[in-house]
């Protein structure tokens, strides 16, 4: 998501650094760019002209004016207004203190809301809650099974309405046995509707009074674009939304809706669904997406994504062999299989800063070239693995036989195996240079 945009701003950005003053003229032609691209992005029109006005105001001044970086004081104040625009602070669940804490998802159909209820309550058991999905929706066919295969594969407890009942009434009465069950937050996957729709919006807020929900949250697709700002009016209409929950931004969504939903509704963003996984839902950080708009990177989020995949034990032990300059295949196998689990490779490369999207291959990084080179180092003997300087000719010809690849393939990832232990081994003596007496932990500890 953002691709589109951040590559107009990161262009209009790099206009704007290359001056070295900036007078009204300027600042007009670089902020009517930036309109162009808000509104090419699906941004509210409304949003986009309040957006513009405030950051002229505050780059006309004499702040920007008698600056010696002048381009840079603008960018500075547009991420400044970028952040306030998408909420300034991240806002979580309120589950307060009466139990159990029922959380009500509301959308559209085929918003995402059965999978998002499931990432929901992943992240509330990760915070040492005991949830209980609850499938409300009784409509849609094989809705109640979809829900129940997922939260088996999460291992929670669910309950789901039978085709044909009452959904408020049976809703109502699963929330009762939760304590029962040992459950502290009920998390209920209500049918998706059109907001055209009077029986079943009727219905919604039936299940709003009768549940008296802690949260509800409107789930929507980012691909919706500027109508995803009706959408949560017509909800808005009907039932208090807390918050919203933004699905697909990691698809080609342009961004509009992300960038426009809290200034019309006056209701922060709360969660973002950013992958295919039950753990792919994050808090949604204002001042990291507003960094990542504007092609600046998230690298805290790099590190939290770090921190949940990779394994401390293994990073001690690699930097155990690097000291001893003992880097073998077998550990930039582990390696590779670390960076497998940090997810797809142009996901990585679009949160660190400065990286230019326009150069990124089409359709993203092939996996399949991690799958490739690790095919290739498990066709290697435990000896070759240890001492790869033994792999000759004929021994690469049986590696590339045994993994489905080329000589030629092999011949590269040895060059790559080759080139990580040479700056590894740099590494290590720049270490020892600074007199270190321990690297770097990765990923960085928090706190």
């Amino acid at each position: 998501m953002f691709g589109g945009l951040t590559e107009r701003l990161q262009a209009i950005f790099r206009d704007l650094r290359g001056r070295g003053r900036l007078g009204v003229p300027e600042v007009d032609a670089a902020l009517r760019e930036v309109r162009l691209a808000l509104l090419e992005a699906d941004v509210n029109f409304r949003v986009v002209r309040d957006f513009i006005e405030r950051v002229r105001s505050r780059a006309l001044g004499a702040e920007v004016m008698e600056s010696l970086t002048p381009g840079q004081q603008v960018i500075k104040i547009v991420h400044e207004a970028m952040v306030e625009l998408l909420g300034s602070t991240p806002v979580g669940l309120d589950l307060g203190q009466d139990l159990p804490a029922v959380i009500l998802l509301v959308g559209l159909h085929g918003a995402g809301k059965t999978t998002t209820a499931v990432r929901l309550a992943v992240h509330v058991k990760d915070r040492g809650r005991r949830p209980l999905l609850v499938g409300a929706d009784v409509y849609r066919p094989a809705a109640g099974e979809q829900l129940a295969v997922l939260a088996e594969r999460a291992g929670l407890p669910v309950r789901v309405a039978p085709a044909g009942s009452d959904p408020v009434v049976v809703t109502r009465d699963y929330c009762r046995q939760a304590p029962a069950l040992g459950c502290d937050t009920v998390i209920v996957d209500t049918a998706g509707r059109l907001h055209v729709d009077d029986a079943l919006m009727a219905e919604m807020e039936r299940l709003s009074r009768d549940l008296r929900p802690r949260e509800t949250l409107l789930v929507v697709d980012a691909m919706t674009g500027q109508d995803a700002v009706n959408v949560a009016r017509s909800f808005q209409e009907r039932v208090p939304i807390d918050g919203f929950v933004l699905t697909k931004l990691d698809g080609d969504a342009r961004g509009g809706a992300a960038l426009s939903l809290r200034a019309v509704s006056g209701r922060p963003v709360k969660f973002a669904g950013t992958g295919e996984g039950l753990g792919d839902l994050d808090i949604f950080h204002p001042e990291r997406m507003a960094s990542r708009v504007l092609g600046m990177g998230d690298v805290l989020a790099l590190i939290e994504r770090a921190q949940q995949a990779v394994d401390e034990q293994t990073v001690r032990d690699l930097e155990r062999k690097l000291r001893a300059d003992a880097f073998t295949l077998e550990d930039f196998l582990v390696q590779l299989r670390q960076v497998r689990k940090l997810g797809p490779l142009e996901d990585i490369v679009k949160l660190l800063p400065g990286m230019p999207m326009r150069g990124m291959p089409r359709g993203g990084v092939d996996q399949r070239e991690l799958v490739k080179a690790e095919a290739i180092i498990n066709s290697m003997t435990p000896e070759e693995r240890r001492r790869p300087e033994i792999l000759d000719a004929g021994r690469r010809r049986r590696v590339a036989r045994g993994s489905g690849t080329q000589v030629q393939e092999v011949n590269r990832l040895l060059r790559q195996y080759e080139e990580a232990r040479k700056m590894f081994r740099q590494l290590a003596r720049w270490q020892r240079g600074a007199g270190r007496t321990s690297p770097a932990p990765w990923p960085p500890r928090r706190g």
